[in-house]
């Protein structure tokens, strides 16, 4: 009897600049490559890429991320574009997601590594999970994120107020369901509750 090896889902993961939440990405990621059948293939935004803050250095965490996933990083708009012909993922996640790379998905603007790679994937028809990190989700960015949610193939990680009192206009992704979002997406349905208490 002859056994047929399922092909490994491609799921592409990439990273923009909300530094603060790299740490906490970084574990799920973690957690994501070592799902059965998943091969993941990570990106990152220009400043993601070459940016040190406070919360590390560009080069720690590029090396983190590479041991990870196993491939190089495409962070150029010349390695993003053949996503799109060569249909090379499966399922693309942005996580952490800044406002800024909202505010350009939603009014097609791809002027970076990581929003041609979303353009060149959704041109497949296939699923786009989002996980947002900005300070703005309940001011300038809830009509980006509102026109997101029209889009069929773009699925949102659950996400909630990370500081009301504070930050009352801040919205930060459960980074920790990452794994079922990816996996509802590949079915075409939103995870549910998206909005949490």
């Amino acid at each position: 009897m002859t056994t047929t090896l399922q092909k490994p889902v491609q799921v592409g993961f990439a990273f923009t600049g909300s530094f603060c939440t790299f740490s906490q990405v970084i574990s799920q990621l973690e957690a994501v490559a070592q799902h059965p059948n998943w091969e993941v293939i990570p990106i990152m935004s220009p400043n993601a890429y070459s940016i040190d803050t406070r919360f590390g250095l560009a080069k720690d965490f590029r090396a983190q991320i590479q041991k990870i996933c196993n491939h190089e990083i495409i962070h150029t708009i010349f390695d993003a574009e053949p996503i799109g012909p060569k249909k090379l993922l499966d399922v693309l996640v942005v996580a952490p997601c800044t406002g800024n790379t909202l505010g350009k998905l939603a009014n097609g603007i791809y002027d970076t590594s990581v929003t041609l790679a979303v353009k060149a994937h959704l041109r497949n028809a296939r699923p786009v999970v989002i996980a947002v990190s900005t300070n703005d989700a309940l001011a300038s960015s809830a009509k980006n994120i509102g026109t997101l949610f029209n889009n069929r193939h773009i699925f949102f990680v659950p996400m909630a107020q990370d500081n009301a009192q504070s930050k009352p206009t801040s919205i930060v992704a459960d980074f920790t369901k990452l794994i079922p979002s990816i996996e509802s997406a590949l079915a075409e349905k939103q995870l549910q509750p998206v909005l949490l208490g």
